[in-house]
């Protein structure tokens, strides 16, 4: 009997491990393969393409006797079958590192294609798709190729920002664990449109297996990717490193602090070299796209965000994991009908989008669209796509001050703004929470925030005030109830 258990690192942490030991001792035949993103399964075991999850280890005779109860088809269940899976199209059904199951999936096509159409007509396909960058700031990927393609140098680089810091995010890390020869063929397809024969992976230390999973692709595919290069640089897990001019100066040996722009990474980046620094969800969206051609990804989405985004969904909510799907689903959607509402079975109060520095969204706005300007003109951010949940127990003026938190303990320190209107922040916050001058602090807390947002040298600074005036614009009652209160007792 062939059984599959992923070796991705949260299957691994919920005990596939022992689960795949149980069964290879049963005498099974084991394949570790990339996880389905359906984290609330975890360990999942796919006999046959049947899933029994959550597995535990004495539930592994019953399995193979088929006497087990199973989730029935994985490819049919609900949270499988309502997606758009085109970057995570191998999930759950290949081993990581296995060239054969990679060529077998339409691998290395991509790359292939770019080789036959040349440098100019691959950032064609590029800007026809619309891709923009899936880190969060959401520019055009194919205009950033094409002004480094276009920069004179003797030597150019494509460096993959692979710092995944924020809280609920996680597909950055299932690429890498679960489909790492993705990631390397849109490098490659990168380099080779922009006249770059040198690949950086820049990793946080904190995620070991995907390092490893990295090293071992990079080297057995390496003679297939030549005359490219890639190779892994391992962060020490400073957030702001995920900035691109923080991880530029972190790959030269220099502190991770952020670099004035101008000049442009895409002229003057790595080493003073143009380079082309993309998100990991940016890079593996290019195979796909040269495979199956720009304008069948830019069929997905809406308005002038293309193709699909993997959503990532966490916190408070009952069905975790991710969720790749088009552009354009509101936010209600995800949360409730997708998510299924919280874990807890209490109302959901709020979700934030967008990691520790996203604003704060209550239910009234979930018909949001998942689109990048329809966020922007919420005063909200898509970010990397994480979704964290929160139920109606959560304390609103605590979430502000862990913002602010946040910003104080994660900034380089090289701007104003940022180092001390952090700090300065949480003073002010912790005033309100004490029911002290509460109206003049909250003022306050709106000056602090706007001098943040535009006069912070990055978006640590820039966006901090996001969650913190999110949750005082949507939540007041936990900011000016407690000056009430006060008043009421005295």
């Amino acid at each position: 009997m062939k059984v599959r258990i992923s070796d991705d690192a949260l299957a691994i942490a919920c005990g596939a491990d022992a689960v795949a030991a149980a069964f290879e001792k049963a005498g099974a035949d084991i394949e570790r393969v990339s996880s389905w993103g359906m984290h609330w399964l975890e360990p999942l075991v796919d006999v046959g393409g049947i899933g029994y999850g959550p597995a535990s280890i004495d539930q592994v005779a019953a399995i193979m006797a088929g006497a087990a109860p199973s989730i029935g088809r994985i490819e049919d269940h609900p949270f499988i079958a309502k997606q758009s899976r085109l970057t995570f199209a191998r999930a759950g059904k290949t081993r990581p590192t296995s060239l054969d199951d990679y060529y077998a999936t339409e691998g290395w096509l991509g790359l292939a294609k770019a080789r036959e159409i040349g440098p100019e007509a691959t950032i064609e396909a590029v800007l026809a798709s619309g891709l923009r960058g899936r880190g969060g700031a959401g520019f055009p990927a194919g205009i950033k190729w094409k002004t480094v393609a276009g920069a004179s140098a003797d030597q150019k680089y494509i460096v993959c920002n692979a710092d995944e810091g924020d809280s609920a995010t996680f597909a950055d890390r299932m690429v890498m664990e679960g489909d790492p020869f993705m990631l390397i063929e849109g490098m490659a397809i990168a380099g080779l449109a922009v006249g770059a024969n040198k690949g950086f992976v820049y990793i946080r230390s904190e995620y070991p297996h995907a390092i490893a999973k990295m090293e071992a692709a990079i080297k057995a595919c390496a003679h297939l990717i030549a005359p490219f290069e890639v190779e892994v640089r391992v962060g020490a897990g400073s957030y702001v490193c995920g900035e691109e001019t923080s991880l530029l100066n972190s790959l030269e040996g220099k502190r991770g602090e952020v670099r004035a722009k101008p000049p442009l990474p895409a002229l003057e980046g790595l080493f003073g070299k143009p380079t082309v620094v993309n998100n990991v969800l940016t890079l593996a969206a290019v195979p796909w796209i040269l495979t199956h051609g720009g304008e069948a990804y830019a069929a997905f989405g809406m308005g002038r965000s293309k193709g699909t985004m993997p959503v990532q969904l966490a916190g408070n909510i009952k069905h975790g994991g991710l969720f790749e799907v088009a552009f354009g689903i509101t936010l209600g959607e995800l949360v409730n009908d997708i998510g299924g509402g919280t874990d807890t079975g209490r109302p959901v109060r709020c979700v934030q989008v967008g990691g520790p520095l996203g604003a704060y969204i209550p239910p009234s706005q979930f018909d949001l669209p998942f689109d990048y300007e329809a966020f922007a003109a919420a005063d909200a951010l898509i970010g990397h796509a994480g979704i964290t949940v929160f139920d109606d127990t959560v304390d609103m003026a605590q979430m502000a001050r862990f913002a602010m938190e946040f910003c104080a303990v994660e900034s380089c320190g090289k701007c104003t703004p940022c180092r001390l209107g952090s700090t300065r922040g949480i003073e002010t916050i912790d005033q309100i929470i004490a029911g002290k001058d509460v109206e003049k602090n909250l003022e306050l807390i709106a000056d602090l925030s706007e001098t943040m947002k535009f006069g912070s040298l990055c978006a640590l600074g820039g966006f901090t005030p996001y969650p913190v005036m999110s949750a005082i614009t949507h939540f007041p009652e936990d900011f000016v109830a407690r000056d009430f209160v006060l008043r009421k007792n005295t």
